[in-house]
């Protein structure tokens, strides 16, 4: 799962710093969420340690009388730019020191590079999924390390386009194993009419 939408009036890219927590909207988000998965056999809730993640899993967790664990392998992804806005008009990208920062959209050069974040969050999966062995576990995580690790799910490139990933706030990226074999990965919005609608995009496909 994806944390709710966080507090951020400066607009900026807060990435791993501290301090940063859910609005009002986004309680409302991880509320939503909750209830959704009230009747489900959750037995494991695990989130980020940043505020935004550990407060958008607790009322998951106290829905099914569980503690939140912490997983640091779960965190946000490094960014240079954290701290900062990020944009042509006043933003960092107007800023020539920047720049070289820029050159390799494959790696990322600007930050952690994907393949690290795939490696850290499958082991974070792994152990979410022996700690709740035949039930169902809630891990809570961030827009990027959750993309890039599905894109491998599907087998697909990790480098995208970040106006194109399929992670909304609040949203729900499922992963149904088969023993230890994944046999399917899927998509829901349980929040999506809270979501602001220049957020909402495109409808979800059926199965996605």
């Amino acid at each position: 799962m994806r944390h709710g939408e966080v507090h951020n009036p400066e607009g900026v890219l807060y990435g791993r710093r501290p301090g940063y927590h859910l609005s009002e909207l986004g309680r409302k988000m991880a509320d939503r969420v909750a209830s959704h998965l009230a009747d489900h056999d959750v037995t494991h809730v695990v989130a980020s340690p940043l505020e935004r993640a550990q407060e958008t899993a607790a009322p998951i967790a106290e829905k099914h009388g569980l503690e939140v664990a912490t997983d640091r392998r779960l965190i946000e992804a490094a960014n240079i730019f954290e701290g900062k806005t990020f944009g042509v008009g006043d933003g960092s990208l107007r800023k020539p020191e920047y720049w070289r920062h820029l050159v390799n959209p494959f790696r990322p050069s600007w930050g952690e590079p994907y393949v690290d974040q795939v490696v850290r969050m499958n082991l974070a999966i792994e152990a979410a999924r022996t700690a709740a062995v035949g039930h169902e576990a809630v891990v809570v995580s961030h827009q990027l390390p959750i993309w890039v690790t599905r894109l491998h799910a599907e087998k697909r490139r990790l480098w995208h386009d970040p106006r194109k990933r399929q992670c909304s706030l609040a949203s729900l990226t499922s992963y149904t194993f088969a023993g230890d074999r994944l046999v399917a990965v899927g998509y829901s919005e349980p929040a999506r009419d809270l979501l602001p609608a220049k957020l909402r995009g495109a409808p979800i496909s059926k199965g996605a």
